[in-house]
């Protein structure tokens, strides 16, 4: 294995990539190449396998993205590249990614597979082809055994968060995935972490890779953390709710050990009137799914989670993240504060610990770098929860892509005629059969009746507000 140390020029032009993906690049902003981007792009255009280590929001899925559309031809309607990602989440974060980067080339195929959708129409969708393929172990496993998912065309195979993969128990559908997959592809694989599992398997599948470290000092400079002493789960849900009250800020991550302590906590504070949603691996898909675009469009202002369930969650402006119980290890609560003060603004992190969790700060202590000192809590003067509540509320409409209706439909039936403000429609999501608009409180209720009253497409949608 050898390793790369030199970084070439920060720039995307120097890489000698597509026109059609340099123009794109530009016209979405991207000039710059973060490091990850700028030390594995020059190897992964040389045709070599790669493993990068990089946490998320490093730019990883950029880096893979533009070697795999870089090496695609278009012309050969053939599967020719596929990623796998742990969780439905994080592979539709990255279809989304590569869509976006794929703008400027024609006639591109990307297509999603994971679990928790019917097998049937994927079988439909493949059966009229793709070029790239993203996807959750499990449900590609399927596929492949069932022979609906061909792969004999394939020459690049991306394992994203390889080492959550593992985690999560997939070694023997990777291996069978990777088993039916032709020996002279190129493989790259990400991982935030480099356990011996992960080493066993860049050996197995991976031909001389070059190893790309990139440390991760953002996270060290740009997040504010405090942590705070308690002595019993009674004063740690007050400590949690002072911290919340005392820190008025759009939208919060609470990050839980547990599923059942996920669903309690979160069942607490919407007893205490606060805007919050629970995420853990109980919820249905469907349940996961609305959860993630409530909060993403700002109808709940705090989201209480497990760290497998928030695998994925790509959330511009996560302004807090509090850890209700010291992570298990310390890359995990590192992960976790890494999805506040990201794009280079600066986030705040919370972490309460008692007595019992002292060895896991005496284990931060050394990973950071640093001595932990504890914080006092707020006091209880002058606090109100009114600052809490989500200035938004989310409409589910039900139809849509295959009803026809698209976000400027959504958006066109709420304005018009004596209708609400432009400004006071926030996200607007359209998925197969459904579709999601938030609006602003105030707007609610005459927004439901034009969504409901008014046509899209010559016909008539049910319409109704998603509450907890």
């Amino acid at each position: 294995m050898s390793t790369n140390t030199t970084t070439s020029s920060l720039a995307f032009t120097s890489l000698g990539l597509k026109q059609d993906l340099v123009k794109n690049l530009s016209s979405l902003g991207y000039e710059q190449m973060t490091p990850i981007q700028a030390k594995t792009l020059p190897e992964l255009l040389n045709g070599k396998d790669v493993i990068g280590e990089a946490k998320t929001g490093s730019g990883k899925t950029a880096a893979f993205g533009l070697a795999l559309l870089n090496k695609l031809e278009v012309k050969r309607f053939r599967i020719q590249s596929m990623v796998l990602c742990p969780t439905r989440e994080l592979a539709d974060q990255v279809a989304k990614e590569l869509r976006k980067l794929a703008r400027g080339i024609h006639n591109i195929k990307i297509l999603t597979l994971c679990g928790g959708t019917p097998f049937g129409p994927q079988i439909g969708s493949l059966e009229h082809g793709a070029h790239i393929i993203v996807g959750t172990p499990g449900r590609i496993e399927e596929h492949v055994i069932k022979g609906t998912l061909p792969l004999e065309n394939l020459n690049l195979l991306v394992l994203d968060e390889a080492d959550r993969m593992l985690e999560m128990g997939f070694q023997a559908a990777l291996d069978n995935i990777v088993g039916r997959t032709p020996l002279d592809r190129q493989t790259l694989l990400f991982s935030a972490t480099f356990p011996e599992q992960i080493k066993a398997i860049s050996d197995s599948i991976m031909t001389d890779p070059v190893l790309v470290k990139v440390a991760s000092n953002e996270n060290k400079s740009t997040i504010s953390q405090k942590f705070f002493k308690v002595n019993n789960d009674e004063e740690r849900l007050d400590a949690l709710r002072l911290l919340l009250l005392d820190n008025p800020v759009e939208s919060t991550a609470i990050f839980c050990n547990t599923k059942k302590e996920t669903q309690q906590v979160a069942e607490s504070l919407h007893f205490d009137g606060f805007s919050v949603l629970a995420l853990h691996g109980d919820l249905e898909q469907r349940d996961r799914d609305q959860t993630l675009l409530r909060f993403a469009n700002k109808s709940a202002s705090i989201l209480v989670a497990t760290d497998v369930a928030a695998r994925g969650l790509d959330i511009d402006s996560l302004d807090l993240v509090i850890n209700y119980h010291i992570a298990r290890d310390s890359e995990v609560h590192v992960h976790r504060i890494g999805r506040t003060g990201r794009a280079g603004s600066t986030g705040i992190a919370f972490s309460l610990f008692s007595d019992k969790e002292s060895y896991k700060v005496g284990l931060l202590e050394d990973y950071l770098e640093a001595v932990i000192t504890p914080e006092s809590l707020p006091s209880l003067a002058v606090l109100s929860n009114d600052r809490h509540q989500a200035k938004m509320a989310t409409i589910q409409i039900d139809g849509g892509k295959k009803q026809k209706v698209r976000p400027g439909d959504i958006l066109g039936a709420l304005t018009g005629n004596n209708g609400i403000q432009g400004s006071q429609v926030g996200k607007i999501s359209v998925l197969d059969n459904k579709a999601y608009v938030a609006v602003t409180k105030a707007a609610l209720n005459l927004a439901l009746k034009k969504l409901s009253k008014g046509k899209m497409k010559g016909r008539t949608f049910n319409a109704r507000h998603l509450t907890n």
